[in-house]
């Protein structure tokens, strides 16, 4: 009967997307799975494949593979085989070393007669101005991070041009109108690297023995290993059916037309995976139609097909589950330090617990982003109770404590209401996230936000250009950024922004103010980290579907069968952007470094550039004005300023926070209310009074003049130690 029919799953990770960290798609899935008691195992196939890989047995069939072809090589990969016995003698213990499970190591490496080195080392040179006077623990780990980088120079150019660490064959599927180049590629013999990862599977399904396996495809560089295992598994497991899903497929693959693709998968869903993976083993167990899947292609009668019949309703936050890290091997992802970048060092270093405040994003106006998407536009926000619950089990689960908000941009009110709820339960963790910088980031939500664990925040500061920033829609200007970055910095809470250049219509006079922008925050130590991003057009955002409103032009290429999402474009008012690319990248290296703030712009550029027109003292007159704010009725007072006791002989109130001791004179009917009103409105005591509220019980208590209390010199200073406004 149908009603017995049972499936298993396999949830995959396809080579290669983080080395410090899961991708957490299937972990999310697996923790729904688990709440419908639907039976599941996961793997990171690409972790699994880069250990294989990085090991004396993997180097070992490298470097024999590759040996006919060493004669031809460059130089350095000659040199790197030429020490071929010392790289299969060092690698497990480096690799051991950044997976913490052999720190003493770091003596050895760091001294640098340990590991044998090859070209990228020649940037050595800069490693004291890059690092400065790091630890040796991180220094080994950058040298161990270059050792690493030179295996992978050497894979690519012997052995398997598409390797890389964070991607594999990421060129193929990078807009990829056609599925040709891809088709082709995956009808060449397997490499060493494929044929590596294809074992692997191998082993983990005949440890699993899952009817349907499912691949998470977040990138262009996860296609074509995921791909590849499809195409293995419907030669070797025709029977178990393959499902792709994911953010590639849900940007680029929404007008799928080429029926090749069916050669390697069975079904493809779109957007939000529970819903559509719920009916689609209902459809599997014989329980409903084809036509009544949900956001899924098929391939039927060699055409390909778009169910979309189900009536089911995509799955709440509340009701997605925990997400179950269970089966992936967490103590062995690698620590690496590639990069000086300070927030790109978050994303490459430690272990994080991935998890989502909000689904989607509650701006949704931004004219560069795929707003049409349901990733962005359905948006959807948890509880803070709820979030904080999947906090404390995810730690439980995985004995760590770090976790990365996945969000699209997290929203400010439920990032408040997460922070009291983190302290109302003495839970000790870190986290960082998105944001958009919002003018409710005022200083005392800034405060509170560091206080429960927050240590970085990202958010788009894009073409820092008001007028710029007035055409994308984003909703704030770079006064507003300025301050809201002071907030941060002045809480203790890391500032990464996300820079753009080339918008439609960006004049090269635009583009040269917007770095003058950000040299003046980072000299103003406003921002502490930076990134600048090329604009690309993308089919699903409005500047895609309504090109003529912002004066660009698309360039009409035939719509493939494959991937449409980028459209090649044209800016017939704007600058030529693409020549600003090395100088915008030198300078804001220099920049985060603390260096070059006093270099004319045109220093970093081998063009002629306009100068500035922006007055030299911009930011600073912003940083410059009072940030006054109205006390209104309904906000929140809290207490994170750890201790007091009042002593009524002394009429003294002291205060103990983790750095100083405070002594502070007051009334003595003042005194005595604040000690017991400061331990009140502590976020573990969960008696959170309004501002109303509190002047009331003053009023009541003290019955003195409230307002003359509240702006004299006592609470002020109180209000410095940590008496928040929220």
């Amino acid at each position: 009967m149908a009603s017995l029919i049972r499936h298993k799953l396999l949830l995959v990770n396809p080579p290669f997307t983080q080395l410090n960290t899961p991708y957490p798609a299937t972990a999310y899935l697996k923790g729904y799975l688990n709440t419908k008691q639907i039976p599941c195992d996961q793997v990171d196939l690409g972790l699994e494949t880069i250990l294989k890989i990085f090991s004396t047995e993997g180097l070992s069939e490298i470097f024999k593979t590759t040996k006919e072809s060493v004669a031809s090589a460059s130089e350095n990969a000659k040199r790197i085989f030429a020490l071929k016995d010392i790289y299969i003698q060092t690698i497990d213990s480096v690799i051991a070393f950044l997976q913490d499970r052999d720190p003493s190591m770091a003596y050895f490496i760091s001294g640098r007669n340990f590991i044998p080195e090859a070209s990228k080392f020649d940037q050595l040179d800069d490693l004291e101005f890059a690092f400065g006077t790091m630890g040796m623990r991180d220094k080994a780990r950058h040298l161990a991070t270059l050792y690493l980088e030179d295996l992978s120079d050497y894979i690519v150019e012997l052995s398997d041009p598409h390797f890389g660490f964070s991607r594999y064959a990421e060129r193929l599927a990078l807009s990829a109108n056609s599925f040709d180049a891809l088709y082709d590629e995956l009808r060449k013999k397997e490499s060493t690297i494929s044929s590596l990862m294809l074992s692997l599977l191998k082993d983990k399904i005949e440890d699993s023995q899952p009817t349907i396996i499912c691949f998470s495809i977040p990138f262009p560089g996860n296609l074509f290993a995921a791909l590849k295992c499809g195409q293995w598994i419907r030669t070797h497991y025709p029977e178990t059916k393959i499902v792709f899903g994911g953010g590639y497929p849900n940007t680029e693959l929404r007008s799928l037309k080429d029926p090749r693709v069916f050669e390697f998968v069975d079904f493809i869903c779109l957007d939000d995976g529970e819903a559509p993976l719920d009916v689609l083993i209902d459809f599997l167990s014989e329980r409903i139609p084809i036509d009544m899947l949900k956001r899924t292609y098929t391939l039927q009668d060699n055409k390909v097909r778009y169910h979309n019949g189900s009536l089911r309703p995509d799955v709440r936050q509340e009701n997605v589950g925990t997400p179950d890290y269970t089966g992936l091997p967490l103590k062995q992802y690698l620590s690496v330090i590639q990069v000086t970048n300070p927030m790109h060092r978050l994303w490459s270093d430690g272990r994080w617990n991935k998890l989502t405040m909000a689904h989607g994003c509650y701006w949704g106006k931004c004219t560069f982003c795929d707003v049409s998407l349901d990733y962005i536009k359905n948006y959807e926000a948890s509880s803070a109770a709820l979030i904080v619950d999947r906090m404390e089990a995810l730690v439980q689960q995985t004995g760590e404590t770090g976790f990365h908000f996945v969000d699209e941009a997290a929203p400010p009110a439920l990032m408040k209401a997460v922070a009291l709820e983190i302290m109302s339960r003495n839970l000790n963790v870190s986290w960082w996230t998105n944001i958009r910088f919002e003018k409710s980031f005022h200083y005392d939500l800034c405060r509170l936000l560091s206080a429960s664990g927050c240590i970085a925040i990202s958010g788009g500061l894009e073409v820092a250009s008001d007028r710029l920033l007035e055409l994308i829609a984003k909703g704030v200007t770079v006064e507003q950024v300025t301050r809201v970055n002071q907030n941060f910095k002045r809480a203790g809470i890391m500032v990464h922004a996300y820079l753009m250049y080339g918008f439609p219509t960006q004049t090269d006079q635009e583009t040269i103010d917007s770095l003058e922008v950000v040299r003046q925050m980072f000299e103003a130590d406003v921002l502490q980290s930076a990134y600048w991003h090329r604009f690309a057009m993308t089919a699903h955002s409005p500047v895609g579907l309504y090109p003529d409103q912002f004066k660009v032009a698309v360039v009409h290429a035939h719509e493939g069968d494959f991937a449409n999402n980028d459209l090649a474009h044209e800016d017939p008012t704007g600058a030529d952007h693409g020549r600003y690319q090395h100088g915008l990248a030198k300078s804001l290296y220099n920049f985060m470094h603390g260096i070059g703030f006093d270099f004319p712009l045109q220093e970093w550029f081998d063009h002629p550039v306009p100068d500035t027109t922006l007055n030299p003292e911009l930011i600073s007159g912003y940083l410059a004005k009072p940030q006054g704010r109205d006390m209104k009725d309904q906000h929140q007072v809290v207490w994170v300023g750890a201790s007091t006791s009042y002593d009524t002989d002394a009429g003294v109130l002291t205060v103990f926070t983790k750095k100083d001791v405070f002594h502070l004179t007051c009334q003595h009917a003042e005194g005595i209310w604040l000690e017991r009103l400061l331990q009140k409105t502590k976020p573990q005591e969960n008696t959170l009074m309004t501002f109303k509220q509190l002047r009331a019980d003053y009023d009541r208590t003290v019955q003195g003049d409230f307002t003359l209390f509240w702006y004299g010199q006592l609470a002020e200073k109180l209000k410095e130690i940590g008496w928040l406004v929220l």
